[in-house]
């Protein structure tokens, strides 16, 4: 299963959130460092704030922050949220159709399909993706600091060694 950009980006958004928290963190920091633009940046924390899972505070020295613990945050609770909140942006009101027969019993296939994908996503927290994350990058950190240089000495006798045995 694949997730619409705005439900990726609203994750990418939240983890940036949980991490700087308590902090209030600037939207068009945000926007820079997830190389989202500013205005789709705008459009999530909206839709983010309208959901419940973070609060915007106005003015000068204003941004935006966690709503509630990383903890409490389940990552398929903001899949829902987000996939809903997209889906009636997207839809016109007054513009709905009823699938019938075939095409009904496919809808409902997906929709279980999806079901199966959210719950999975509910036993994960927003807490844990940082602690992964973290993880990851203190370990590709770790890696690069063991890996042997090669000084210049050593890749001009390597060179001189290739160009004798030639």
């Amino acid at each position: 299963m694949r997730l619409s950009k705005t439900t990726n980006y609203a994750i990418r958004i939240l983890l940036d959130c949980a991490v700087a928290n308590p902090n209030l963190v600037k939207v068009a920091e945000i926007s820079e460092r997830r190389d989202i633009t500013l205005q789709n940046t705008f459009k999530i924390v909206h839709l983010l704030s309208r959901a419940g899972f973070i609060q915007a505070v106005r003015g000068r020295h204003g941004g935006v922050r966690l709503a509630r613990p990383a903890a409490e945050i389940r990552i398929g609770e903001v899949v829902r949220a987000m996939e809903i909140l997209n889906l009636e942006i997207e839809t016109d009101e007054g513009e709905q159709t009823t699938a019938q027969g075939q095409l009904a019993a496919l809808d409902q296939l997906f929709d279980n399909a999806l079901g199966a994908f959210i719950s999975v996503l509910d036993e994960h927290t927003l807490e844990q993706m940082i602690k992964v994350q973290r993880k990851d990058v203190s370990g590709s950190r770790a890696k690069a600091q063991k890996a042997p240089r090669r000084t210049k000495s050593a890749a001009v006798a390597g060179a001189a060694a290739r160009r004798h045995s030639a």
